[in-house]
């Protein structure tokens, strides 16, 4: 099969922004923070030949990537809420400088508003809907439009939705993402605060039986069947990232919920001992002892856990499946057998109040996990939260999901509760965490570890005082 020249980007946005194919959290973070873009590397894995461009994380202007384009048949742009206008404006001079390229557009914002995704420049060729991988492929295949399950196109001045593509069930027969990595990114480049450095991430599944409200990837792209690689071909790929990645400190494993059947937690974390490696995962508040203490005895050092709330009213309304009680079991057992926790929380989901907020700050400083990350309720289209908005009238007028720099904005207000005062509680949130002894002794440490520790932990306190410093500007409001 002859595949036509086929670039995967990931295209330059604001300073920072760590929104594109890999990335969660579709904003600015409080520190440089970059995840690796799985969700292109497996497509471009699939494609004899491609590339794949991460430009935020390696600095490339749009002029870099023009010069970069210039000579490829087919180009695939990761794109989402926030950047869609100007992912839609790139594909505009790219075509400009070579009419003949197809230029496709993928992601969870095109996988559920295809015809918005291509009425946003008439220089979108294609957008690929749900799990693209095999969508990609085809297109680069040379198969024609019309013909490739999962597309929606444009014919005559008309929107031509395909019939739907299967989703992936078998995970194995998937090339490894890692030879992509190895070829094409500097993983140097990639920080996460949390997670030592440097450090590589990846899926071995895609996703997730629970159903909360607001999560972006199970509502729009990988759904609700956690369909996984087996813990044989999870084990292979890992010696394989080991020999191409012999100075990684840390994988992460970036599954939606990696622990989601414990049963295949646990027998990937004993193919994991064998190896030796340092590793980490999503996880929810509610892994067994059994569970956590096999991964901790088998290289788990850290959990990422998406606590979200204190109060157990909001967690409810978001369909979370979390008991508070569960929660405080679950950290007192981490605690217990020496697992870090990076917990993440979210301000303004429905129901949000006042006391609500109090609620979860006071139940974040008593579980004191190691770090927190604070949000705000996102509510990105495809999701059970951003039709509840809409049906409620929750969205605040004239609010978008990100600023004008990139950074987080309320979207949602209620009454009583206005989106200016969650907004600001996101600050008032982290200084009532960070600036208590324990976290600060916490801190400390770390950086007394080595000098390279020292110097990372000096340079993120910087960037985070000035994230909260640009917060504060008007136009980030």
């Amino acid at each position: 099969m002859n595949f036509k020249r086929t670039l995967f980007l990931n295209p330059p946005s604001w300073q920072g922004f760590d929104g594109g194919a890999g990335s969660r959290y579709q904003a600015k973070r409080e520190v440089r923070s970059f995840w690796f873009p799985t969700w292109l590397a497996q497509p471009a894995a699939l494609v004899p030949g491609s590339r794949l461009v991460d430009a935020p994380p390696h600095d490339l202007s749009r002029d870099d990537v023009l010069k970069l384009a210039r000579d490829y048949e087919v180009v695939v742009i990761h794109t989402s809420a926030p950047t869609l206008c100007g992912d839609a404006e790139l594909a505009e001079a790219l075509k400009s400088q070579n009419g003949e390229v197809s230029i496709g557009l993928v992601g969870a914002h095109a996988a559920v508003l295809p015809d918005d995704t291509l009425g946003a420049s008439d220089a979108i060729d294609w957008v690929g809907r749900k799990e693209f991988d095999y969508t990609c492929r085809d297109v680069a295949a040379g198969l024609p439009l019309g013909d490739i399950p999962g597309l929606s196109f444009r014919r005559d001045g008309r929107v031509m939705h395909n019939a739907e593509r299967a989703m992936i069930e078998s995970f194995d027969e998937l090339p490894s993402v890692m030879d992509v990595y190895a070829r094409d990114l500097d993983i140097a480049r990639y920080y996460i605060g949390y997670l030592r450095h440097p450090y590589v991430s990846h899926y071995t599944g895609r996703g997730c039986p629970a159903q909360c409200t607001f999560c972006l990837w199970p509502q729009t792209v990988g759904g609700h069947k956690y369909r996984a690689r087996s813990p044989e071909g999870v084990a292979r790929e890992m010696a394989h990232a080991q020999r191409l990645f012999p100075g990684v400190k840390e994988f992460f494993f970036d599954d939606d919920t990696f622990t989601a059947y414990q049963p295949r937690a646990r027998e990937i974390a004993s193919h994991l001992g064998k190896l030796g490696i340092t590793w980490s995962c999503n996880a929810r508040a509610n892994v067994n002892y059994e569970t956590l203490k096999t991964m901790r005895d088998n290289g788990l050092r850290l959990l990422l856990v998406g606590y979200e709330s204190g109060s157990q009213h909001i967690l409810d309304n978001i369909k979370k499946g979390i008991q508070i009680a569960e929660a405080r079991e679950f950290t007192k057992n981490c605690r217990k057998l020496g697992i870090t926790i990076h917990g993440t929380f979210i301000l303004g989901l429905p129901g949000e109040t006042r006391e609500t907020i109090a609620e979860t700050v006071e139940f974040a400083k008593e579980l004191d996990v190691f770090s927190i990350q604070v949000s705000l309720a996102a509510p990105y289209p495809g999701t059970e939260l951003h039709r509840q908005a809409i049906e409620n009238g929750w969205f605040s007028k004239g609010a978008g999901l990100v600023s004008g720099a990139g950074t987080q904005m309320a979207a949602l207000e209620y009454e009583g509760l206005s989106r200016r005062e969650i907004f600001d509680w996101v600050e008032k949130f982290y200084r009532a965490y960070y600036f208590r002894p324990r976290p600060i002794m916490r801190i400390a440490r770390t950086m007394l570890t080595d000098w390279q520790e020292m110097k990372r932990r000096l340079r993120e306190g910087m960037e985070f005082f000035r994230f909260l410093r640009m917060r504060s500007a008007p136009e980030a409001r």
